[in-house]
């Protein structure tokens, strides 16, 4: 669903869609459940807001020791968009700090499935582990250390500071 400028300028846009898991492309996840989102959308001069609610499920391997992890997305949003053209493309411009959250949308309108991906993204956390006490891989012989104990002796690596060791 587009969410148009010429509508915009008549009213307030209200909007829902679900998308099914596989609709949305989302790199390093798999959506498990269908990702709804609700928005309300307005026109404030030239900006579009929109505000909104989305929850999905999705899974991804754990950074540690590779296993499922699932990750629950309940995200509240509340986002500004401007015209592509307002950015001085010739010059390098200091972004105030008031600014950093806005966004900016080409063409007449902003696509609604865009701003749902970019949203669960953003909520995702950048570390995926499954636990605080996971343990991990074995760095000798792979196997997951929170499922059997290794009796793998630690890897010797030659530090590049062992020349500076005081004997």
């Amino acid at each position: 669903m587009r969410i148009s400028l010429a509508e915009l300028e008549l009213h307030r846009v209200q909007a829902s869609e679900t998308f099914a898991p596989g609709a949305l492309d989302f790199p390093e996840f798999r959506q498990t459940a269908p990702l709804n989102i609700n928005v309300n959308a307005e026109l404030l001069g030239t900006e579009i807001r929109i505000q909104g609610d989305l929850a999905t499920r999705l899974e991804a391997n754990c950074d540690r020791c590779l296993g499922p992890v699932e990750i629950p997305v309940k995200q509240h949003f509340d986002l500004f968009y401007r015209p592509m053209q307002t950015i001085a493309t010739e010059e390098d411009v200091e972004i105030p700090e008031d600014e950093m959250e806005v966004g900016f949308y080409t063409g007449d309108g902003i696509e609604l499935a865009d701003v749902a991906t970019e949203q669960v993204i953003l909520s995702v956390p950048m570390k995926v582990i499954c636990g605080e006490e996971c343990r991990g891989l074995c760095p000798v012989c792979g196997a997951n250390r929170n499922v059997k104990p290794c009796n793998c002796a630690p890897p010797q690596h030659d530090s590049p500071f062992a020349s500076l060791k005081k004997e």
